[in-house]
């Protein structure tokens, strides 16, 4: 298999830090709106890396040690994010309510299916992307920097760098300007 598409069976994941990980999770969920400095210690053993990120819980995610997002992203409520595999979110990312982000897939062949195997493919999320409300992201995608994706769209597929993409199957429907990167971030660093 490739480096990018990894075969699994139910028992290599690893329940004890699974374990370790939903108990922190809960910790998390339960702390109130004005505990930042709490959560943002939580989100630090949670996530492969974590700072200076919002998150609107609950925070609902699977193998967080696998998951990298950049400075000053914000992610709201009823996110679900399933890292089989490497997830990258970029800083100043925006994601909306209900967002999926999976990077496992199971085979379609259902004696495989019966021996818990699945696959796992990376996802990749640039910087300064904003995702729209109920989208899912799917196995194996990079969505470039500075592109929007449509409230329910489902990426299967790459989404280029300053594009608009919508529907199911996402599909780019405009191409956006290209921010002046120099300014970009003057007012919010």
């Amino acid at each position: 298999m490739s480096d990018n598409i990894r075969k699994f069976a139910f028992d290599e994941i690893g329940h004890d830090d699974l374990t370790q990980e939903r108990i922190l999770i809960r910790q998390y969920n339960q702390l109130g709106y004005d505990q930042s400095e709490e959560k943002a210690a939580l989100l630090k053993q949670i996530f492969a890396q974590a700072d200076e990120v919002t998150i609107n819980g609950p925070l609902k995610i699977v193998r967080g040690q696998l998951i990298s997002i950049g400075r000053k992203a914000f992610i709201n409520v009823n996110v679900e994010i399933a890292a089989a595999a490497p997830i990258s979110i970029g800083h100043h990312t925006l994601i909306s309510p209900n967002v999926q982000i999976q990077t496992a897939t199971h085979p379609v062949d259902p004696t495989e299916r019966q021996q818990w195997a699945f696959w796992a493919k990376p996802i990749t999320i640039g910087a300064n992307v904003w995702i729209g409300a109920n989208a899912i992201i799917c196995p194996g995608v990079t969505i470039g920097d500075h592109s929007v994706i449509g409230a329910g769209s489902v990426v299967s597929r790459d989404i280029p760098a300053c594009s608009l993409a919508v529907g199911n199957p996402a599909q780019v429907v405009r191409q956006l300007t290209p921010p002046d990167e120099a300014t970009l971030y003057a007012k919010n660093p």
